[in-house]
């Protein structure tokens, strides 16, 4: 290995959070401690490491706590590819029926599970045996939480969709093929009773016109609509049913599947004046 690499191997290393069963008192370390990179978490997670390779995972560190009641908490914490995708990660594997809590960027304390975004990295306890464990998962969030660099804030792109009509705690991070397209790698969805809104950040205006582009020629029958963003077009898909699509600046966005007796073009006008220029 390189000097280079070393350095940049310990740089990593450094930022990364130190987590230690000592941060509560009365648990103790037991078994080694783990890591794992893209490479050997398949064997860890049991075959079910895509989800985390798909945010963009580049290692996972944990340990295992134990106290004297014979209580077992198996930490592990993942570094994801971006704020984003620690937080968009988080959102996919939540508990959709229990509120999420202002924890990191978002977080969860339930009886056997708890876990939470910050910055670049995914926290999850699981605690056995099967009873309620939140007074001892809620004290180890508390106090691994501080360890944890980046900001503690949900992605701006939150704030891009309208307040009225969203279905609580809906909008999500789409890793890969949003709306079940290749065309669109990346991007956020919130759910409407109108439709499913999106928006799919570009690095350009040009990427996004040309994005906007390739969607106009999948969409056969695609008509004009004016008076909304750039390029704005409305178009009927086996799929995704009724939809309009527009752009403003870097960003494609619209809205799909829109109820048979819905108007989307309120929706995806105030999605427009919500988004940057």
């Amino acid at each position: 290995m390189t000097f280079l690499a070393v350095l940049v191997a310990a740089q990593a290393a450094a930022l990364f959070p130190a987590i230690d069963c000592a941060a509560v008192p009365g648990w103790t370390q037991q078994g080694e401690a783990r890591t794992y990179d893209p490479e050997t978490l398949f064997d860890y997670m049991n075959g079910n490491s895509e989800g985390y390779i798909a945010y963009g995972f580049t290692m996972m560190k944990g340990i295992t706590c134990v106290n004297a009641a014979g209580d077992q908490l198996v930490i592990d914490v993942s570094e994801m590819g971006d704020p984003e995708r620690a937080w968009g990660f988080f959102v996919t594997n939540r508990d959709q029926r229990s509120p999420v809590e202002r924890i990191g960027s978002a977080g969860q304390v339930l009886p056997r599970r708890a876990t939470f975004a910050k910055g670049r990295h995914y926290l999850e306890i699981a605690a056995s045996p099967d009873k309620d464990h939140r007074e001892a998962l809620r004290a180890f969030v508390t106090a691994l939480e501080p360890r944890v660099p980046g900001p503690a804030a949900a992605p701006e792109a939150v704030a891009w969709f309208p307040a009225d009509g969203l279905q609580a705690d809906s909008v999500r991070l789409v890793p890969e093929s949003v709306l079940g397209l290749r065309i669109l790698k990346s991007g956020f969805m919130g759910q409407y009773a109108v439709g499913r809104a999106f928006v799919v950040p570009e690095p350009t205006a040009a990427a996004a016109a040309d994005t906007m582009e390739k969607l106009r020629t999948r969409f056969s029958g695609a008509a004009p609509v004016a008076g909304l963003g750039d390029g704005a077009f409305a178009a009927q898909d086996q799929y995704l049913g009724r939809l309009l699509v527009f752009r403003k600046g870097a960003r494609v966005a619209g809205v799909v599947n829109v109820a048979a007796d819905g108007d989307a073009t309120p929706l995806a006008k105030a999605l427009a004046a919500k988004l940057p220029q």
